[in-house]
């Protein structure tokens, strides 16, 4: 059943996801305002596929404010990066500067607005980096970083890149970690996807301004929690903006 439900998600949302790329490379003129619209009702596409044919609930713990704030993601699959488009209005991922360079793909990420970050990246790329950021935060959207840098099998708990120190202190900004568990359903690398329910739990918003060894601990064990932890989670309707499914 599970291989069933696998190659079905696959033959299903993968096909269709091309038609949304295509339809958006058609409204690039038009600008943010059209990949926004565009790239939420691919998260929602998204959502159904995993709800109805992988059989994946969501469950959120606490509450992930729409604004200004610098959150920080455990990153252990693909399924994040999309639910991101569902969790928030207008969020600003911060992405490997390769990933803007994919083909069609890439240049709609660029206009949707993914700040991209180099990390081999001298001062100027890092200045332009930092602007990017700084500009997000004032325009009111949160910035969602991997802070691990990329997807790590779960139960791992790799030390955080050091973009997050300096994210954190340039933009001086209040921090929210997020835990969550996508990979013990659909593993990085995995064609397989099991069914069951992801967790999502918000950490303590960190304060500006901590030390950075502290930030980084702080942040560190907050977004781990769900390392340790196998509970069984019944659905449950989330607050401020986000929803479950």
């Amino acid at each position: 059943m599970i291989l069933l439900r696998s190659t079905l998600y696959a033959g299903i949302f993968y096909p269709v996801s091309l038609l949304y790329v295509l339809l958006a490379l058609m409204l690039v003129p038009v600008g943010r305002p059209a990949m926004m619209v565009i790239a939420r009702a691919w998260g929602r596409f998204h959502r159904l596929c995993i709800k109805y044919l992988l059989g994946q609930k969501i469950r959120i713990e606490g509450e992930m404010p729409d604004g200004p704030f610098l959150y920080v993601f455990k990153h252990e699959s693909m399924f994040e990066t999309i639910e991101l488009l569902c969790l928030f209005r207008q969020p600003a991922i911060v992405a490997k500067v390769e990933l803007t360079k994919i083909p069609l793909w890439g240049r709609l990420a660029v206009v949707h607005g993914v700040i991209p970050v180099e990390r081999e990246a001298g001062a100027k790329a890092l200045r332009t980096m930092m602007q990017a950021a700084t500009t997000v935060l004032k325009q009111g959207r949160p910035i969602c970083l991997f802070a691990e840098g990329t997807r790590v099998p779960h139960g791992q708990s790799p030390p955080l890149q050091s973009g997050f120190a300096g994210l954190y202190k340039m933009l001086k900004s209040p921090v929210i970690p997020v835990a969550l568990d996508s990979g013990r359903l659909s593993p990085r690398n995995s064609f397989l996807k099991r069914p069951g329910t992801i967790t999502f739990r918000v950490g303590d918003m960190i304060p500006a301004g901590l030390p950075r060894e502290e930030a980084e601990a702080r942040v560190h064990a907050a977004i781990n929690v769900l390392n340790v932890e196998n509970g069984n989670y019944s659905c449950v309707r989330p607050k401020s903006g986000a929803a479950s499914s």
